[in-house]
């Protein structure tokens, strides 16, 4: 019997606590999904899930009695999420599917362990571990799990078809946990149901490309989501745009210790145009924050090969780092895949570098000035305070921003005296 009884988080008072309530009294509650997975696969373990054979009402009362505080954050659903020493579990009731339209099912609450894991969509994600450790596979998940296969439980095209979002979640946990070649009966079916992905809400779409973004290395699961046309789906930007850059820079990334950056990797597969990054940015309804470092990115210009260390101050000064950092990071991780062997991009590469760390540890200089003292030297109020700030910033910016202020009062004073 395989278990997971020995390892640390599994011992973890807050949880044995948890699992000791539910299962008193003719309930039953084991851990599953991604905790069971992970630990089976020497991965660090996150959120732990619990499955029940309680009801949620009946969960909430157990809870409570013991003091555990309890949170219905999908109640509705069958789930309680329980609260003890500052962790939360999530807790849902065992289910069976009455109806499903692809995007949301109606489900109807059961006791049956095989019913519940086979209504699950990938056999490593259905395994559950008992009070004891004790690992239950009911669908051929162990046996995935040791030759890191990704599989839907059952029949591929029904699994989809309960909810379209499968076909991304499949690649999600293809990039993350697959080896070799993606399941032929998954990559099938997901090329199938590519055109059901347009039903689901940007929001999901999102949600799933940016975790599928921030795999460690994604470059395998988005050459097979080319290949079944399920990039191009959901992402049109990439479709005459390659992928390939992503590989280099998923090595750059692992060479250089860089922390994966899901907007950084999908900056290497689009296009470049801002209009089209704002049309991309709206259809996936990405946050505020995300269009603006692409729209930075997109604006940051492509610098020139000698660009001296002055100059690419000026540069940072003007456009920000945001953007101009994403252009070197591409650039750096392009030039590093043709350098073996090519003394010219090993050139490139160690110049990239070092503007790379200059443009990280840069700290824009603020402008001594300020329109209240343009206004206090006698410029009337107007367009022509902002016209005379522009003059005077663009003085400083050439002289390598060291006027200082007293300077700088003294140039205000010769351009009032001079148009007067």
């Amino acid at each position: 019997m395989t278990s997971i009884a020995g390892q640390a988080w599994f011992r973890d008072p807050a949880l044995r606590r948890i699992l000791e309530v539910l299962n008193a009294g003719g309930g039953e509650a084991r851990v599953v999904g991604g905790a069971v997975r992970n630990a089976l696969m020497g991965m660090a373990v996150g959120d732990i899930d619990i499955a029940t054979t309680l009801v949620p009402e009946a969960v909430v009362e157990r809870a409570k009695a013991a003091g555990i505080k309890t949170v219905p954050t999908g109640i509705e659903h069958g789930t309680v999420t329980l609260v003890l020493d500052g962790q939360g579990f999530e807790v849902t009731t065992l289910r069976r599917d009455l109806e499903t339209d692809g995007r949301r099912a109606q489900v109807a609450y059961g006791t049956d362990w095989k019913t519940d894991a086979e209504r699950r969509d990938l056999t490593i994600n259905a395994l559950y571990a008992d009070e004891k450790g004790d690992v239950i596979d009911l669908v051929g998940g162990l046996a995935d799990i040791e030759k890191r296969t990704v599989r839907f439980i059952g029949d591929a095209a029904t699994r989809i078809a309960e909810d379209y979002l499968r076909v991304l979640r499949f690649f999600r946990f293809f990039a993350y946990y697959g080896s070799g070649r993606p399941d032929a009966e998954g990559l099938k079916a997901s090329a199938r149901a590519k055109d059901k992905l347009k039903t689901l809400s940007a929001e999901r779409i999102w949600s799933e490309t940016k975790k599928l973004l921030a795999a460690p290395d994604p470059s395998r699961a988005l050459l097979w989501m080319r290949q079944t046309g399920v990039l191009t789906e959901i992402l049109p930007e990439t479709e005459k745009w390659g992928i390939d850059a992503v590989h280099g820079l998923v090595a750059t990334e692992q060479a250089l210790k860089w922390e994966p950056d899901p907007l950084l990797r999908l900056a290497a597969i689009v296009p470049d145009d801002p209009d089209r990054l704002e049309a991309m940015s709206r259809r996936l309804r990405m946050s505020n924050a995300e269009a603006a470092r692409l729209q930075a990115w997109a604006a940051a210009p492509v610098l020139p090969d000698e660009v001296t260390d002055v100059g690419f101050d000026r540069l940072l000064y003007r456009h920000g780092r945001e953007g101009i950092g994403m252009r070197l990071r591409l650039a750096l991780a392009a030039s590093r895949s043709s350098a073996p062997g090519d003394p010219v991009a090993m050139r490139k590469t160690a110049r990239l570098t070092v503007l790379l760390a200059r443009c990280d540890s840069y700290r824009r200089p603020v402008f001594p000035l300020t329109g209240a003292d343009v206004l206090a030297a006698g410029v009337p109020p107007g367009k022509r305070v902002g016209e005379v700030l522009a003059v005077l910033e663009a003085f400083w910016i050439e002289r390598n921003f060291t006027p200082d202020r007293t300077a700088l009062a003294g140039r205000l004073d010769e351009m009032i005296r001079n148009s007067l």
